[in-house]
């Protein structure tokens, strides 16, 4: 078993940062809700405890014994952890009348304590915080002060306590604060990269997965794809691919990604199911109700698969797994820190599979962000076409058809998107850009067109930029590039008489608009 870092989320904003920060140094890890944590064992270096959006002074805030953790393992903890473990111990709290979001350059540190190797005076810290520490326990000593906090960081025995946040890009030398807790505190070893990813899975889903057959769900895009070429790599025939086009993909791509995977050489069949889905989804206008309708219509139609192929295998096999493109952000959006019922959005391949469905679920990239998951496909050697495909969602055109999903609504956004996308890659913008699409709006508006009025569809363009879909940031796309754009689409789109863009951010917007 691997060694890995785990983090303790207290329901910070900023946890997945975390994540990202410790993988940038070859090391892995892995969340876990404050109320679920995981058995301790050798294979665990470290701990790193998270900020929180709640304050201790709140009722609901989030707590953990903490002498529970294993006594010899160094901790790391930040904000809102940092002031709790501080408080148990006798810390005298100020609570700030609005949160702190600022930066503040660091004024003073403990030159020979190895959290602070490397990092100079008057580098920038970003606090964010409600509370900050006015007083220190016995025997916690304090290692760094900024302009701003007399107590900016702590350390009691292995416990090393921050009142900012090294995850964040405003904190100037916060990788390395973090490098010297994960590499030089917990000792941990930099050799978690995408070949040695790939040695490993394809090794443990040859342990697992045996002589035994695969139904594999296929995308189109690169979780799935990545997934597909680990499972052939340890299976090779016994994969068996699925594409589906249940009406909701971008125009012309169910005949162009079924062509792409075969030339791969991947054993891969296409389903046309568009009527089957566009039944379902009939007056069906919640985002959740529809993602969760896709996500059982596709397994039914897997299911149905998987009865096919083992038809035409020989007698006494059986298909018994369901292979999905399932990567960690996915699941780290479908649960919530305190309840359930609050996650971001539940995700069409999370959650398992259903009583009547006597697969097992194995998901190779599981563990792994968006930008890890193309950087195991270029150890792969897959096509960079397909690598740098943008994402896109399993549930399709759905969830960017606000409100009730038609056939009329469908190819209106599958034109508009096609006209956006080709527009985007004749460019040079394509690959500059992170995701794109067009999204259909649930309203209509006052337009004029060859003298008349009209009263006609809204279609809104979307382009962000990120790493791994936790944040991103909206896309300043030249004006003249939207205007082409936008004059393409109200042209030869029918139905469509007023574009508009998106210039969100994540958070507090999400990518998708559902």
């Amino acid at each position: 078993m691997p060694k890995k870092i785990i983090i303790i989320d207290f329901g910070s904003q900023y946890t997945q940062l975390i994540a990202r920060r410790i993988r940038e140094q070859n090391v892995y890890c892995e969340i876990y809700p404050y109320n679920k944590l995981p058995k301790w064992s050798d294979h665990i270096p470290g701990i790193i405890l998270s900020g929180s959006s709640y304050t201790m002074a709140d009722k609901e805030a989030p707590a953990i014994d903490f002498d529970s953790l294993p006594e010899d393992t160094p901790v790391l903890s930040i904000g809102y952890s940092a002031g709790y473990i501080a408080s148990q111990k006798g810390a005298t709290l100020n609570y700030n009348d609005a949160p702190a979001h600022r930066k503040d350059p660091i004024k003073k540190i403990d030159p020979i304590n190895p959290l602070f190797a490397g990092i100079n005076v008057g580098s920038q810290v970003w606090l964010s915080m409600a509370e900050t520490l006015s007083s220190l326990p016995e025997n916690f000593k304090n290692i760094a002060s900024t302009e701003e906090l007399n107590i900016a960081a702590y350390q009691y025995k292995n416990f090393f306590g921050l009142q900012f946040h090294p995850e964040v890009a405003y904190t100037e030398q916060g990788k390395q604060i973090i490098k010297n807790f994960v590499v030089d505190i917990c000792a941990c070893k930099q050799n978690w990269t995408p070949d040695s990813f790939v040695k490993n899975t394809v090794q443990n889903l040859v342990d697992t997965l045996g002589k035994e057959h695969v139904v594999m769900a296929l995308s189109g895009g690169v979780d799935s794809t990545v997934s597909a070429v680990l499972l052939h790599r340890a299976i090779g025939e016994r994969l068996h691919c699925v594409f589906v086009d249940h009406g909701l993909l971008r125009k012309n791509e169910y005949e162009e990604v079924l062509e792409s995977y075969k030339s791969m050489g991947l054993n891969i069949k296409g389903y046309r199911e568009k009527d089957f889905f566009f039944d379902r989804l009939k007056n069906i206008s919640d985002p959740e109700q529809k993602r969760k309708i896709i996500g059982a219509s596709f397994i039914d139609v897997f299911d149905k698969a998987s009865k096919e192929i083992a038809q035409e295998l020989p007698p006494g096999t059986e298909v018994k797994w369901l292979g999905q493109g399932t990567i960690y952000p996915d699941i780290i959006e479908s649960v919530s820190v305190k309840d359930s019922s609050v996650a971001v959005k539940s995700h069409h391949n999370v959650g398992g599979l259903p009583d009547f469905m006597k697969l097992k679920v194995v998901e190779p990239l599981k563990a792994l962000f968006k930008d890890e998951v193309r950087k195991v496909g270029e150890a792969l050697q897959i096509d960079n076409l397909i690598l740098q495909r943008h994402p896109f969602p399993g549930p399709g055109l759905a969830i960017r058809i606000l409100g009730e999903i038609t056939a009329e609504k469908a190819w209106i956004l599958q034109e508009a998107d096609h006209i956006y996308i080709q527009n985007l890659k004749e460019s040079g913008w394509y690959d500059k850009v992170w995701q794109a699409g067009a999204i259909f709006l649930p309203i209509q508006s006052v337009g004029v067109m060859e003298g008349g009025r009209t009263y006609e569809h809204v279609v809104a363009l979307r382009a962000v930029n990120s790493n791994d879909g936790m944040t991103a940031d909206w896309v300043t796309l030249p004006y003249d590039l939207l205007s082409k754009i936008s004059n393409e689409i109200i042209n030869n789109v029918k139905g469509v008489n007023r574009v508009v863009y998106d210039i969100s951010s994540k958070p507090p917007a999400t990518i998708e608009w559902e």
